[in-house]
């Protein structure tokens, strides 16, 4: 019988030393009302308060609290990655440490996971107590996410989230890309992905780590981490069509240029003295260009310890 818990419970957190013990104390009267067996794992993301101090003290208190401090802040993608190697619950519920995710969505959650038999379920705040400074760009944001990921949720980024086991051991998050681990979790197979609506807490400690900078790498991020989904293990079908194209418009115009000046004009001006020749001469050199980065890229490709890594599902071994 396996000795694993049923949950593991990841928060990630930075200067957070007030909230954490009405936190612990919430998640732990959820647990316990419920019976579920689980783990906490608070993940100290470079904190400069008492937050590790206040870590330490409720792992003296609950066994159950397991703890993880980085040396210096390396952001929440790097938190989550460390945490999701470190989990063991079957199911795994992430949460923001400022007491505006709230524990009771957690068994609706588990429940979704285990019963409904979703991959992943993201929490949506559909009523929000953030200014319109925040609630404004994140509207817009998760609008683009929608349209370019082909994922259907209306809050990519709420940091409460529940996921099957197999999700977090098999994917891998760096830079930034936490907000996008549906989109990294649908890339590698996992299709079921649902939401669910969740209550969404006034900030009652601290202040908020927002700022809008996070909006601008969030959308370099997006368009980087859909490269990657779409033709990470084959760049040249992503760089060989775009030189494919930018030949053909060259080629087009430069033979347009000798037909016209064969027929047409006839006269004593030069095909290099028209605008549209060097038109066509750049096409021709941006086309050369681009599929000489989809053979650089190929080659860095093939030279990637990863490159013939895949998930296998099931396995009959004879």
């Amino acid at each position: 019988m396996s000795t694993n818990p049923q949950i593991s419970i990841v928060v990630p957190l930075l200067n957070e030393d007030e909230s954490l013990p009405e936190l612990h104390q919430w998640i732990q009267k959820v647990m316990h009302a419920h019976h579920y067996s689980y783990e906490i794992i608070f993940i100290d993301d470079g904190s400069t308060d008492n937050s590790w101090q206040v870590i330490e003290d409720l792992k003296a208190k609950d066994s159950s609290v397991k703890g993880i401090k980085f040396q210096r802040n390396y952001g929440k993608s790097a938190a989550l990655h460390v945490a999701f190697q470190a989990t063991s619950g079957d199911v795994v519920i992430t949460m923001d440490a400022d007491l505006q995710d709230s524990p009771e969505e957690i068994p609706e959650l588990y429940d979704m996971i285990t019963k409904e038999g979703y991959d992943l379920v993201s929490g949506w705040k559909k009523k929000r107590y953030d200014p319109l400074s925040k609630t404004i760009p994140t509207k817009l944001y998760n609008g683009v996410n929608r349209m370019i990921s082909g994922i259907k949720l209306h809050d990519m980024n709420c940091g409460l989230k529940a996921y099957k086991k197999a999700v977090v051991k098999s994917v891998e998050i760096f830079g930034e890309m936490h907000r996008y681990i549906p989109v990294i979790a649908k890339s590698a197979g996992f299709h079921k992905i649902g939401e669910k609506v969740v209550q969404h807490q006034e900030r009652k400690y601290g202040k908020s780590k927002f700022g809008l900078n996070r909006f601008v790498n969030g959308f370099l991020d997006l368009f980087t981490i859909t490269f990657i989904t779409r033709f990470g293990k084959k760049p040249m079908h992503f760089f060989g069509l775009l030189g494919t194209l930018s030949f053909i418009i060259g080629f087009g115009i430069a033979f347009w240029l000798i037909f016209n000046k064969l027929f047409f004009d006839t006269g004593a001006r030069l095909v290099a003295d028209r605008t549209e020749f060097y038109v066509a001469l750049t096409a021709m050199i941006i086309g050369t260009q681009l599929f000489l980065a989809g053979f650089i890229a190929e080659l860095i490709g093939r030279s990637a310890t990863n490159r013939n890594t895949y998930l296998i599902e099931k396995n009959i071994d004879d």
